[in-house]
């Protein structure tokens, strides 16, 4: 890895952690225990780097939640200092971990994301007349922090910075068993969760020479020209991700799909011609806008904030063809609920 080999000393830096400090801030500038750091920024930083090189830094307790998005999850919210510690250490690791990765995987890397994954799908569906989709079951709160500390073994070989990644590793998450899981919620949890895959992205296009994939996360997709081709790649990778990385896949999800029907992607449904809202992700969009029109009608979020909240929901459907759809709520909408201000403007 030469020059470009991670180190401690870059992510104890404190340069680094004020750089990954106002990572860390973005978006959530409105949280009191985010400004309260951002206030004292300097002193803040000085003391994580103390206690980092000390060997005395540790993470405080997660605040934890549980949602429903569409399955049931257990949320866990580090402190704002581990946070910054996090986006350091990711800055760090993170081109280590892209080394040998293969392009078609979206999660947690620079350039990729939702959209791409989406247009890669998409293409995929135009190609092939047939698409698997698989699912890992409970992925977080599963993955085996041995198979994990192996695989990150000769990508983080600075003994410091080893500890230190160990550190977040064997904390675990809320809930899980010992040895398991990683807490919903951190960036390191995203990088580790995405790298632990890699894996599997190579036995599926490398060794069963699939010739359609993508991933987003555990979100797998596989395509080919023949159902007998998919049948027989779903029992290879059942084996391989049960006896290589210690879990196992959500078998009553698993589907094979005639490509032109429509694939489930990412909370989309990827058709030939277009990309829509699934059902379930269209009813959970209009009941977050519902709330969101009641919380701003009872004056208990600002309109500035909530057109904010607006944005954000509005940036995710965009992901989609969806603007019928969105101009359509809106429409039902008017006279009431987000006409206030702005607000229903950001849906269309």
């Amino acid at each position: 890895m030469g020059s470009a080999e991670p180190t401690f000393e870059r992510v104890a830096n404190f340069a680094a952690l004020v750089a990954a400090a106002n990572r860390a801030a973005r978006g959530h500038r409105r949280s009191l225990e985010v400004a309260e750091f951002m206030l004292n920024l300097e002193p803040e930083v000085f003391r994580i780097e103390r206690e980092l090189r000390a060997g005395t830094y540790g993470p405080r307790p997660y605040r934890t939640f549980a949602i429903r998005d569409p399955k049931p999850r257990l949320i866990s919210v580090a402190a704002f200092r581990d946070r910054v510690v996090h986006h350091s250490l990711c800055a760090e690791i993170g081109p280590s971990l892209e080394t040998g990765a293969l392009p078609w995987s979206f999660a947690c890397r620079s350039g990729k994301g939702v959209s791409a994954a989406l247009l890669h799908a998409r293409k995929l569906v135009r190609r092939f007349p047939y698409a698997l989709k698989l699912d890992v079951r409970h992925f977080f709160e599963t993955l085996s922090h041995g198979v994990l500390e192996e695989l990150l073994r000769p990508r983080i070989r600075d003994p410091r910075l080893a500890g230190l990644t160990r550190t977040f590793v064997d904390a675990g998450a809320p809930g899980s068993a010992p040895g398991c899981g990683l807490p919903i919620g951190n960036l390191t949890s995203q990088y580790f969760a995405n790298f632990y895959l890699d894996p599997l992205d190579r036995r599926i296009v490398r060794g069963l020479r699939i010739a359609g994939y993508c991933r987003y996360m555990d979100d797998v997709l596989l395509f080919a020209n023949s159902k007998s081709e998919l049948w027989s790649a779903l029992n290879s990778v059942e084996r391989f991700v049960h006896e290589s990385l210690a879990l196992r896949l959500k078998s009553e999800v698993t589907r094979l799909i005639p490509a032109g029907e429509g694939v489930p992607f990412l909370g989309f449904v990827i058709y030939p011609g277009t990309v829509r809202f699934d059902p379930a992700r269209a009813r959970r969009w209009r009941a977050r806008m519902r709330a969101l029109s009641h919380a701003l009608d009872l004056g208990s979020l600002t309109e500035e904030h909530a057109q904010e909240i607006a944005g954000s929901l509005d940036g995710w459907a965009c992901h989609g063809n969806t603007l019928a759809f969105r101009r359509a709520w809106v429409a039902r909408r008017v006279g009431g609920g987000l006409g206030r201000g702005d607000v229903e403007a950001r849906t269309g």
